[in-house]
């Protein structure tokens, strides 16, 4: 390609979910660190009811400088992903015509609608090239009990738990729960990130409550035991061969490192990357981090949590196929402290896109 044409990078972020405002914090971050000399930017930013709008380079600007979460209306021209024989185009409602193809989306969306499948799965059928992971492994990502049963069986240490569904919610009672998982237990969304919907259950009489507020949020609920111990995270980068970076720690000033905690109060944790580790420790993180994402079929980029305790014992929390970019957030800071800047991050992230899309195109679609 010649040095003076650009990629054509499309930016999306908002959408239908709990996590609407996060991955707007998410995106201004993407759009401020991305080469502007390698990279051509369009923004497009997708309501809460669903509507995908082209967005003007200074829609970020309505953001508070201190990363508060805050939502907006997008009054920006309606555009929708059209199929085709040479790739998906976009096309703008308004203006009747088609925007100049894009050579690669970075879905900078958390949670349902953007973590989970199905924006994978639509750009996908409409042949366009995406950052992050495929449909199977940000399905299987974003669902904590299918992925906690997979590290399961593939021997990987994850904690003990109930899985209830909606037409099970009469059977879930706290006396079931913490006769099986003891107290403090944690209620949580199985599909659902950035600790939205998670409450941390202290005692019995605040059983029914956490389980309808999860409820509230997903059709499947996770009541977890409590893992007391150091929380770790190491970021994963990579498609056929990826790369782990150092671990960081969390340290949460609130009772758990709940939402507020992640975005909301700029004092609710403490951050320390590195982490303060004995060396065997990290490396058995890190390797562990590299077996969770194979074996959840993950590509581009994943971050991965962990619980360490006082007697070592090392515990796999969750992992997340499209992690925060905020400012605080720690995948971009896991890399900065493994060498990799924020734009060289971005870099790779969009060249592992390009060859995955790449590898996809020479398999056989006939027979």
């Amino acid at each position: 390609m010649a040095k003076d044409i650009k990629l054509r990078v499309a930016v999306l972020f908002g959408g239908k979910s709990a996590e609407h405002e996060v991955s707007i914090q998410s995106a201004k971050n993407v759009v401020a660190a991305i080469d502007r000399d390698k990279y051509d930017v369009i923004l497009i930013g997708i309501t809460k009811t669903g509507c995908w709008h082209l967005c003007s380079d200074n829609i970020f600007d309505l953001l508070p400088a201190d990363g508060v979460p805050v939502s907006f209306d997008i009054a920006g021209e309606q555009v929708v992903l059209v199929p085709g024989n040479s790739g998906g185009r976009f096309y703008n409602l308004q203006m009747q015509s088609y925007l100049q193809k894009v050579d690669v989306v970075f879905p900078v969306l958390h949670g349902t609608f953007g973590e989970d499948g199905t924006i994978q799965g639509m750009l996908k059928l409409a042949d366009v090239p995406f950052v992050g992971a495929d449909v199977l492994g940000s399905a299987i990502g974003m669902d904590k009990d299918v992925a906690k049963r997979l590290m399961r069986d593939a021997g990987l240490p994850v904690s003990d738990a109930i899985i209830c569904s909606s037409q099970e919610k009469d059977d879930c009672t706290a006396d079931i729960a913490v006769d099986k998982l003891g107290l403090p237990l944690f209620i949580k969304p199985a599909n659902m990130g950035s600790s939205v919907g998670v409450v941390k259950v202290e005692k019995e009489s605040e059983f029914k409550a956490a389980l309808d507020n999860a409820f509230e949020f997903d059709d499947k609920v996770l009541i977890e035991e409590c893992i007391v111990g150091r929380e770790i995270e190491c970021a994963v980068l990579g498609n056929g061969d990826p790369v782990v970076s150092v671990p960081g720690e969390i340290v949460p000033h609130a009772n758990f490192y709940s939402y507020e905690a992640k975005y909301v109060d700029g004092d609710g944790a403490e951050l320390s990357v590195p982490a303060d580790l004995p060396d065997a420790y990290a490396d058995t993180i890190r390797s562990m981090a590299i077996s969770a994402y194979e074996v959840l079929c993950c590509a581009g980029m994943a971050r991965v949590d962990f619980f360490l305790q006082d007697d070592g014992a090392i515990f796999i929390n969750e992992i997340n196929t499209i992690p925060g970019f905020t400012k605080i957030s720690m995948y971009p800071q896991l890399w900065a402290a493994s060498g990799v800047e924020y734009p060289d991050l971005i870099d790779q992230l969009i060249q592992f896109a390009l060859d995955r899309a790449g590898q996809e195109a020479k398999l056989r679609t006939s027979v």
